[in-house]
Parts: C-alpha cells; sequence; structure tokens
C-alpha cells in the first residue's frame, strides 16, 4: 500500500486540513482511538489505566516545530509539570519529546538547553527522557545532542533516544549509541524518505530491523522494541530464548490504541510492556501518520465512527 501510505504522508503536512481537523469535533472524535485525549489530565488518567493493565506508559505531549522560543519553552513547562505529577502520583510512566517542539529548527544551542533541563529534572524524580527521532535531515544533529547530554554526568542514565530501522545508516548508529550507553527505542520509522537515504522496500526495513533488535537483545542496555508486527514480536521472542536473554532486559513498545490484544498476550506470557500515549491539540500530523503506517486503522476507524 505505499501509494496509500504516501497519500497519508502528504496529508499529515497539509495546513488546511490541520487546521479544519484539530477544530472539528468530528476530527476530535476520529482522533481519539489513538489520542488520549487533549489536557494533561486525560494522559494522566490513562496513565493510571494502563498501570493497572500491567503497562508502563511513554507520554508525548503532541507539537512539532515551533515558530518562537516562548512557544518551545512553553512545550518544556508541560513536560515539566508532567515529570512532578508523575512524581507526586506515583506512575509508571516517563516522557517522549521532540526537538523541534523545544526549538531545534530556531537554534540547536536553545534547544539542546531545554532538553538537558529536562533530562536533568527527570533524573532528579527517578524518570526518563526519550528523544523521538524525526526526518533524517534532522538525524545526525538529534543524535549529537543526545551524546552530549549522556556525557553529562546529572542527565547520565536519563536520557534516550529512537533509532528508525528505514534508515541505512541506523546500524553504525546503534553500534555507537549502545557503546556510550543510551538506551534505543527502535521503530521502523514513520516519515517519508529518499530511497538515497532509507530502505524502500517493506521486506528490506523488517530484515533490518529484526537485525538491529539482536544487537539491542544482546547489549547490557536497557532497550525497546516498538513495533505491532506480530513477525517482527515473534522474531525478537525467539532470539531472546535462543540466546537465554531474560524477558526483563528489554521491552515491547506499542501505540496506544493500537493491537491491544497483542499487549495484552505479551504481558501475560511475562514480558515488559510499554504504551506510547500521546495527548494534546496539535494531535493531526501524528494521527495522520498512524494511519499512513498501517492503512487498515482506516477501514477500523470508518466502522467505529459510522456504528456509533
Amino acid at each position: 500500500m505505499p501509494i496509500l501510505r504516501s497519500a497519508f504522508i502528504a496529508l499529515s503536512r497539509n495546513r488546511s486540513l490541520r487546521g479544519f481537523c484539530e477544530n472539528s469535533r468530528i476530527g476530535v472524535r476520529l482522533s481519539s482511538r489513538f489520542i488520549a485525549g487533549m489536557e494533561v489530565e486525560d494522559a494522566l488518567r490513562v496513565a493510571e489505566s494502563v498501570n493497572g493493565q500491567g503497562m508502563t506508559v511513554t507520554l508525548d505531549s503532541l507539537g512539532e516545530s515551533v515558530n518562537t522560543e516562548a512557544e518551545a519553552h512553553k512545550a518544556a513547562d508541560v513536560y515539566h509539570r508532567l515529570l512532578d505529577l508523575l512524581a507526586e502520583r506515583k506512575l509508571k510512566a516517563n516522557i517522549s519529546i521532540k526537538l523541534t517542539q523545544m526549538g531545534l529548527e530556531l537554534s540547536p544551542t536553545f534547544a539542546e538547553t531545554i532538553a538537558w533541563n529536562l533530562a536533568q529534572h527527570a533524573k532528579s524524580t527517578g524518570n526518563f527522557v526519550r528523544v523521538d527521532m524525526e526526518d533524517s535531515n534532522l538525524t545526525q544533529l538529534t543524535l549529537d545532542i543526545v551524546r552530549r547530554l549522556q556525557a553529562r554526568p546529572e542527565a547520565r542514565g536519563a536520557i534516550g533516544v529512537v533509532i528508525q530501522a528505514y534508515l541505512y545508516r541506523s546500524q553504525s548508529d546503534v553500534e555507537q549509541l549502545l557503546a556510550d550507553g543510551i538506551r534505543i527505542r527502535l521503530c521502523k520509522g514513520a516519515y517519508k524518505e529518499p530511497a538515497e537515504v532509507a530502505f524502500p522496500r517493506k521486506a528490506d526495513v523488517d530484515a533490518n530491523f529484526v537485525r538491529l533488535s539482536h544487537l539491542l537483545l544482546e547489549s547490557p542496555v536497557y532497550n525497546a522494541l516498538a513495533t505491532h508486527d506480530e513477525a517482527m514480536v515473534d522474531a525478537v521472542k525467539a532470539f531472546a530464548t535462543e540466546h537465554g536473554i531474560a524477558k526483563d532486559r528489554f521491552e515491547f513498545q506499542m501505540l496506544y490504541g493500537i493491537k491491544r490484544d497483542l499487549q495484552r498476550r505479551l504481558v501475560k506470557e511475562g514480558y515488559n510492556v510499554r504504551v506510547y500515549v500521546p495527548f494534546g491539540s496539535e494531535w493531526y500530523p501524528y494521527f495522520m501518520r498512524r494511519l499512513a503506517e498501517r492503512p487498515a486503522n482506516v477501514i477500523f476507524l470508518a466502522r467505529n465512527f459510522f456504528r456509533s
């Protein structure tokens, strides 16, 4: 379904449609399958529910590129508030940030300072910050910032990053990050990338995901395998079993609202599962990328929308 995938990725960048959807009752209703809600309290309520099912959580306050430093500070303030509330309520949840939301495209130094403050805050409360990966133009810049933060004692161990299996460069990136002791969340990748930098065929992406998962599983670093693809899940489980890798040495990560049955099954089997829970009013680009990743979600949403 490459044509449908490309169409949804193109729609994710359509500002007019985004404005309509994010401000319409129909759009909010459609997004509710994958978005916890618009407010911090919505996210915390979902986190508590997910914890009650035996799973941990990553909270993502949705938003991407900002236009001013004031907007970046406002976005960071939401995360600082979350870190305090998570500690106060003793929820098993960490946070996930996008550096463009922290001002990366305004000034890398400025964004690094904001990320540093969040990582320092996270470590002081016994928590953790995952830095999301965005499109390939920002990969090196993102990794450089994460590595510098990890090198500072006040943030060491409280900062991690995402690696996308569809990029050709990812194996060398994984090897370097693991050597630095940086925790990795491995996913397939959700942006439209040119064939010069990314595998264009799904089979090649899948093969690279499995290859990279082996490196993560064999590492002493606690890493995360993010996939809803049961073939990938089975491959991870088989490798771990064959090599005597304990179930608590790594975790599976899945998105809120997707493959809930698989999430519950993995918990029953004794695996660590973390659910990525997004929230906030700027949900449209995230929502469209979820539809691009798995077109079956479109049919699911249509059926449930017209049924209710």
